[in-house]
């Protein structure tokens, strides 16, 4: 199983980023799949998450109204939409697959990890 993260870089306070991770070696619709991000110095926290079919997401309290989860089945990709995008955003993102899982995964539930991609967010 294979989850490639892309999309993370620089990019100054206010503005927008859009992260892909494409999954190979699993049947995708089996899989709740999510982000979540860890800073410097911090656990690694749930960012967004999004159920087999894309009927209902989750979002952790200071990303709702600025990111946006979806995923396409027929691409086996999830994406991560994030605009207004804060210096406390900054981290390595890493995609997550939970078998049969809902939209909120938590990391002891997480069955597979991305590598993670880098956002830095200059203010």
């Amino acid at each position: 199983v294979q989850l490639q993260a892309s999309g993370g870089g620089l990019v100054q306070a206010g503005g927008s980023l859009r992260l892909s991770c494409a999954a190979s070696g699993l049947t995708f619709i089996n899989y709740g799949m999510g982000w979540f991000r860890q800073a410097p110095g911090k656990e690694r926290e749930f960012v967004a998450g999004i159920n087999w079919n894309g009927g209902s997401t989750r979002y952790v309290d200071s990303v709702k109204g600025r990111f946006t989860v979806s995923r396409d089945n027929l691409k086996n990709t999830v994406y991560l939409q994030m605009s207004t995008l804060e210096p406390e955003d900054t981290a390595v993102y890493y995609c997550a697959a939970d078998y049969l899982g809902p939209s909120l995964l938590y990391t002891e539930s997480v069955d597979y990890w991305g590598k993670g991609t880098q956002v830095t967010v200059s203010s």
